[in-house]
């Protein structure tokens, strides 16, 4: 795909100005911006819980072994 010119930014900016309308874009700006923070923050999260990952699953199969012996001993009423 080949590179976007300034005559191909020129004609996207004309054409979000008008399906947009030149108030609404700073607001799509700021959204964006947004999504792309948390998008950055996510996906750090992500990573970091990828290094302690063999812990949080021994914890969760921990937790399921309990529950489940836990059923076990449950009678139903007569």
């Amino acid at each position: 795909m080949p590179n976007i010119g300034v005559t191909g930014f020129i004609l996207l900016v004309i054409v979000a100005l008008l399906l947009f309308g030149p108030s609404k874009l700073p607001e799509l700006g700021r959204a964006f911006g947004r999504t792309l923070r948390e998008f950055k923050a996510g996906a750090k999260d992500l990573m970091d819980d990828g290094d302690n990952g063999s812990n949080a699953t021994k914890k969760r199969v921990d937790v399921t072994e309990t529950a489940a012996g836990e059923a076990d001993n449950r009678r139903l009423p007569d």
